[in-house]
Protein backbone atom coordinates (compact mmCIF):
# COMPACT_ATOMS: atom_id res chain seq x y z
CA UNK A 1 0.00 0.00 0.00
CA UNK A 2 1.35 3.45 -0.93
CA UNK A 3 1.29 6.42 1.46
CA UNK A 4 2.04 10.11 1.27
CA UNK A 5 3.44 12.01 4.22
CA UNK A 6 1.14 14.61 5.80
CA UNK A 7 2.96 15.67 8.94
CA UNK A 8 6.13 14.87 10.88
CA UNK A 9 4.99 13.79 14.34
CA UNK A 10 8.34 13.01 15.96
CA UNK A 11 12.00 12.79 15.03
CA UNK A 12 14.99 11.65 17.07
CA UNK A 13 18.17 9.65 16.75
CA UNK A 14 16.04 6.53 17.27
CA UNK A 15 13.83 7.15 14.22
CA UNK A 16 11.10 9.22 12.60
CA UNK A 17 7.31 9.08 12.91
CA UNK A 18 4.96 10.52 10.29
CA UNK A 19 1.24 10.94 9.92
CA UNK A 20 0.53 9.50 6.47
CA UNK A 21 -2.43 9.01 4.17
CA UNK A 22 -3.20 6.32 1.64
CA UNK A 23 -2.32 7.30 -1.91
CA UNK A 24 -5.59 5.86 -3.19
CA UNK A 25 -7.83 6.64 -0.23
CA UNK A 26 -8.59 8.88 2.73
CA UNK A 27 -7.40 6.63 5.55
CA UNK A 28 -4.79 8.12 7.88
CA UNK A 29 -2.11 6.10 9.63
CA UNK A 30 1.07 6.45 11.67
CA UNK A 31 4.21 5.33 9.82
CA UNK A 32 7.37 4.72 11.85
CA UNK A 33 10.90 4.12 10.70
CA UNK A 34 12.87 2.97 13.75
CA UNK A 35 16.55 2.25 14.15
CA UNK A 36 17.30 -1.42 14.85
CA UNK A 37 15.02 -4.44 15.01
CA UNK A 38 11.74 -4.13 16.91
CA UNK A 39 10.30 -7.59 16.56
CA UNK A 40 7.62 -6.82 19.16
CA UNK A 41 5.66 -4.97 16.43
CA UNK A 42 5.43 -8.18 14.42
CA UNK A 43 3.90 -9.81 17.48
CA UNK A 44 1.50 -6.89 17.94
CA UNK A 45 0.37 -7.19 14.32
CA UNK A 46 -1.17 -10.56 15.17
CA UNK A 47 -2.98 -9.23 18.25
CA UNK A 48 -6.22 -7.33 18.67
CA UNK A 49 -7.40 -5.46 21.77
CA UNK A 50 -9.78 -2.47 22.10
CA UNK A 51 -7.19 -0.46 24.08
CA UNK A 52 -4.36 -0.97 21.58
CA UNK A 53 -3.79 0.71 18.21
CA UNK A 54 -4.05 -1.77 15.36
CA UNK A 55 -0.74 -2.58 13.64
CA UNK A 56 -1.32 -3.07 9.89
CA UNK A 57 2.16 -3.53 8.43
CA UNK A 58 5.66 -4.35 9.68
CA UNK A 59 8.95 -4.74 7.84
CA UNK A 60 12.19 -5.67 9.63
CA UNK A 61 15.76 -5.52 8.37
CA UNK A 62 19.12 -5.68 10.13
CA UNK A 63 19.27 -1.89 10.50
CA UNK A 64 15.71 -0.62 10.86
CA UNK A 65 12.03 -1.45 11.34
CA UNK A 66 9.08 -0.01 9.40
CA UNK A 67 5.68 0.04 11.10
CA UNK A 68 2.30 1.25 9.85
CA UNK A 69 -0.34 1.45 12.57
CA UNK A 70 -3.70 3.00 13.41
CA UNK A 71 -3.78 6.75 13.94
CA UNK A 72 -5.57 7.54 17.21
CA UNK A 73 -7.62 10.74 17.29
CA UNK A 74 -7.57 11.97 20.86
CA UNK A 75 -5.71 13.69 23.69
CA UNK A 76 -2.78 12.42 25.78
CA UNK A 77 -3.69 11.77 29.41
CA UNK A 78 -2.22 14.30 31.79
CA UNK A 79 -3.27 17.26 29.67
CA UNK A 80 -6.80 17.23 31.13
CA UNK A 81 -8.04 16.77 34.70
CA UNK A 82 -9.83 13.51 35.46
CA UNK A 83 -12.74 13.03 37.82
CA UNK A 84 -12.49 10.10 40.22
CA UNK A 85 -14.91 8.12 38.07
CA UNK A 86 -12.80 8.80 34.95
CA UNK A 87 -9.64 7.93 36.88
CA UNK A 88 -11.05 4.56 37.90
CA UNK A 89 -12.11 3.89 34.30
CA UNK A 90 -8.53 4.56 33.23
CA UNK A 91 -7.25 2.20 35.95
CA UNK A 92 -9.58 -0.56 34.81
CA UNK A 93 -8.79 -0.23 31.11
CA UNK A 94 -5.04 0.16 31.61
CA UNK A 95 -4.86 -2.86 33.90
CA UNK A 96 -6.90 -4.83 31.39
CA UNK A 97 -4.66 -4.10 28.42
CA UNK A 98 -1.46 -4.68 30.42
CA UNK A 99 -2.77 -8.01 31.64
CA UNK A 100 -3.52 -8.90 28.02
CA UNK A 101 0.01 -7.94 26.89
CA UNK A 102 1.77 -9.66 29.78
CA UNK A 103 -0.18 -12.83 29.05
CA UNK A 104 1.39 -12.77 25.60
CA UNK A 105 4.93 -12.11 26.78
CA UNK A 106 5.11 -8.37 26.01
CA UNK A 107 6.47 -5.79 28.47
CA UNK A 108 5.76 -2.18 27.46
CA UNK A 109 8.56 -0.56 29.53
CA UNK A 110 7.47 3.02 28.82
CA UNK A 111 4.12 3.59 30.50
CA UNK A 112 3.55 7.30 31.11
CA UNK A 113 0.70 9.79 30.60
CA UNK A 114 1.91 10.89 27.16
CA UNK A 115 1.72 7.26 25.95
CA UNK A 116 -1.90 6.98 27.03
CA UNK A 117 -4.33 8.55 24.57
CA UNK A 118 -7.90 9.33 25.51
CA UNK A 119 -9.50 8.56 22.15
CA UNK A 120 -12.59 10.30 20.80
CA UNK A 121 -14.67 7.25 21.74
CA UNK A 122 -13.96 7.92 25.43
CA UNK A 123 -11.60 4.96 25.93
CA UNK A 124 -7.82 4.91 26.32
CA UNK A 125 -5.24 3.55 23.89
CA UNK A 126 -1.79 2.46 25.05
CA UNK A 127 0.65 3.60 22.36
CA UNK A 128 4.39 3.68 21.57
CA UNK A 129 5.92 0.22 21.86
CA UNK A 130 9.36 1.39 20.73
CA UNK A 131 10.86 0.40 24.10
CA UNK A 132 8.81 -2.80 24.49
CA UNK A 133 10.44 -6.20 24.69
CA UNK A 134 9.71 -9.85 25.23
CA UNK A 135 11.69 -11.22 28.24
CA UNK A 136 14.10 -14.13 27.81
CA UNK A 137 14.56 -16.59 30.67
CA UNK A 138 18.31 -17.00 30.15
CA UNK A 139 19.08 -13.27 30.52
CA UNK A 140 19.92 -11.58 33.83
CA UNK A 141 19.41 -8.05 32.49
CA UNK A 142 18.10 -6.32 29.37
CA UNK A 143 20.30 -6.02 26.29
CA UNK A 144 19.13 -2.43 25.69
CA UNK A 145 18.44 -0.10 28.59
CA UNK A 146 15.42 1.97 27.59
CA UNK A 147 12.76 3.92 29.43
CA UNK A 148 11.74 7.40 30.55
CA UNK A 149 13.46 9.02 33.54
CA UNK A 150 11.04 9.39 36.41
CA UNK A 151 8.85 6.52 35.18
CA UNK A 152 11.41 3.76 34.52
CA UNK A 153 11.86 1.11 37.20
CA UNK A 154 15.35 0.56 38.72
CA UNK A 155 15.80 -2.67 36.76
CA UNK A 156 15.60 -0.65 33.53
CA UNK A 157 18.95 0.86 34.50
CA UNK A 158 20.65 -2.52 34.36
CA UNK A 159 20.03 -3.94 37.84
CA UNK A 160 18.00 -6.88 36.55
CA UNK A 161 15.95 -8.08 33.58
CA UNK A 162 12.64 -6.31 33.18
CA UNK A 163 9.39 -8.24 33.57
CA UNK A 164 5.72 -7.61 34.39
CA UNK A 165 6.68 -5.89 37.64
CA UNK A 166 8.57 -3.26 35.63
CA UNK A 167 5.31 -2.13 34.03
CA UNK A 168 3.64 -2.21 37.46
CA UNK A 169 6.26 0.27 38.73
CA UNK A 170 5.64 2.78 35.94
CA UNK A 171 1.88 2.11 36.21
CA UNK A 172 2.02 3.29 39.82
CA UNK A 173 4.02 6.42 38.95
CA UNK A 174 1.70 7.22 36.04
CA UNK A 175 -1.47 6.88 38.11
CA UNK A 176 0.06 9.04 40.83
CA UNK A 177 0.77 11.75 38.25
CA UNK A 178 -2.79 11.53 36.94
CA UNK A 179 -4.15 12.06 40.45
CA UNK A 180 -2.00 15.18 40.77
CA UNK A 181 -2.42 17.24 43.91
CA UNK A 182 -5.24 14.97 45.09
CA UNK A 183 -2.79 12.10 45.52
CA UNK A 184 -1.97 12.84 49.17
CA UNK A 185 -5.54 12.71 50.38
CA UNK A 186 -6.70 9.86 48.17
CA UNK A 187 -7.25 6.39 49.58
CA UNK A 188 -5.23 4.99 46.68
CA UNK A 189 -1.90 6.20 48.04
CA UNK A 190 -1.01 2.90 49.73
CA UNK A 191 -1.74 0.95 46.54
CA UNK A 192 0.39 3.24 44.37
CA UNK A 193 3.28 3.17 46.85
CA UNK A 194 3.30 -0.62 46.67
CA UNK A 195 3.25 -0.50 42.86
CA UNK A 196 6.34 1.71 42.78
CA UNK A 197 8.45 0.02 45.46
CA UNK A 198 12.12 0.00 44.46
CA UNK A 199 12.30 -3.74 45.20
CA UNK A 200 10.38 -5.71 42.52
CA UNK A 201 9.65 -8.47 45.06
CA UNK A 202 7.75 -6.01 47.25
CA UNK A 203 5.54 -4.73 44.46
CA UNK A 204 2.33 -6.36 43.30
CA UNK A 205 3.44 -9.39 41.35
CA UNK A 206 0.80 -9.12 38.63
CA UNK A 207 -1.45 -6.46 37.14
CA UNK A 208 -4.45 -8.50 38.24
CA UNK A 209 -3.39 -7.93 41.86
CA UNK A 210 -3.24 -4.18 41.19
CA UNK A 211 -6.73 -4.15 39.71
CA UNK A 212 -8.12 -6.19 42.61
CA UNK A 213 -6.51 -3.80 45.12
CA UNK A 214 -8.22 -0.81 43.48
CA UNK A 215 -11.66 -2.33 43.17
CA UNK A 216 -11.84 -4.64 46.21
CA UNK A 217 -13.12 -1.91 48.54
CA UNK A 218 -15.73 -0.81 46.03
CA UNK A 219 -16.94 -4.38 45.63
CA UNK A 220 -17.20 -4.78 49.40
CA UNK A 221 -19.34 -1.65 49.61
CA UNK A 222 -21.59 -2.92 46.82
CA UNK A 223 -21.99 -6.37 48.36
CA UNK A 224 -22.59 -4.87 51.78
CA UNK A 225 -25.31 -2.66 50.36
CA UNK A 226 -26.82 -5.65 48.56
CA UNK A 227 -26.96 -7.64 51.81
CA UNK A 228 -28.67 -4.76 53.59
CA UNK A 229 -31.25 -4.48 50.81
CA UNK A 230 -31.94 -8.20 50.64
CA UNK A 231 -32.29 -8.46 54.43
CA UNK A 232 -34.69 -5.53 54.35
CA UNK A 233 -36.78 -7.26 51.69
CA UNK A 234 -36.78 -10.59 53.55
CA UNK A 235 -37.72 -8.91 56.83
CA UNK A 236 -40.45 -6.99 55.07
CA UNK A 237 -41.91 -10.19 53.62
CA UNK A 238 -41.80 -11.99 56.98
CA UNK A 239 -43.21 -9.15 59.08
CA UNK A 240 -45.15 -7.23 56.50
CA UNK A 241 -48.41 -7.40 58.40
CA UNK A 242 -49.43 -8.51 61.91
CA UNK A 243 -53.13 -9.19 62.49
CA UNK A 244 -55.71 -10.21 65.12
CA UNK A 245 -54.21 -10.10 68.59
CA UNK A 246 -56.26 -12.03 71.15
CA UNK A 247 -57.44 -9.38 73.58
CA UNK A 248 -54.26 -7.39 72.98
CA UNK A 249 -52.23 -10.03 74.79
CA UNK A 250 -50.13 -10.88 71.79
CA UNK A 251 -51.30 -14.47 71.77
CA UNK A 252 -52.66 -16.28 68.72
CA UNK A 253 -51.05 -13.65 66.47
CA UNK A 254 -51.69 -14.30 62.79
CA UNK A 255 -49.19 -13.12 60.16
CA UNK A 256 -49.87 -12.34 56.52
CA UNK A 257 -46.71 -13.10 54.53
CA UNK A 258 -46.12 -11.71 51.06
CA UNK A 259 -45.68 -14.18 48.23
CA UNK A 260 -42.26 -14.47 46.63
CA UNK A 261 -41.83 -11.51 44.26
CA UNK A 262 -41.96 -12.14 40.54
CA UNK A 263 -39.58 -11.04 37.79
CA UNK A 264 -36.28 -10.84 39.72
CA UNK A 265 -33.52 -8.99 37.87
CA UNK A 266 -30.13 -7.38 38.45
CA UNK A 267 -29.72 -3.61 38.50
CA UNK A 268 -26.90 -3.11 35.97
CA UNK A 269 -23.47 -3.92 37.42
CA UNK A 270 -24.22 -2.83 40.99
CA UNK A 271 -24.83 -6.38 42.15
CA UNK A 272 -28.18 -5.52 43.79
CA UNK A 273 -31.13 -7.77 43.02
CA UNK A 274 -34.43 -5.95 42.52
CA UNK A 275 -38.00 -7.08 41.99
CA UNK A 276 -40.74 -5.33 40.09
CA UNK A 277 -43.51 -5.77 42.69
CA UNK A 278 -41.71 -5.02 45.98
CA UNK A 279 -42.51 -1.79 47.89
CA UNK A 280 -39.80 0.88 47.89
CA UNK A 281 -36.72 -0.15 49.86
CA UNK A 282 -34.27 2.45 51.11
CA UNK A 283 -30.71 1.49 50.17
CA UNK A 284 -27.40 3.18 50.85
CA UNK A 285 -26.01 5.30 48.03
CA UNK A 286 -23.15 3.69 46.11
Amino acid sequence: MGYREIKLLKQSDKGTIYLVQEEAGEGRFVRKKLEGQHSVYSKLQSLSHPNLPKVYETALSEDFTIVVEEYIEGTPLGSTELSEKQFLCVVGELCGVLEYLHGRGIIHRDIKPSNLMMADDGHIRLIDFDAARMPKEEQEQDTHLLGTRGYAAPEQYGFAQTDERTDIYSLGITLERLLGEDFRRRRYRKILHKCSDLDPNKRYQSVREVREAFFRKKQKRIYGCAVVCILAVVSGMALYRADVFDGGSGENMELTVLQTPEDPHWDGDTGIMLWGNVPDVICCEL
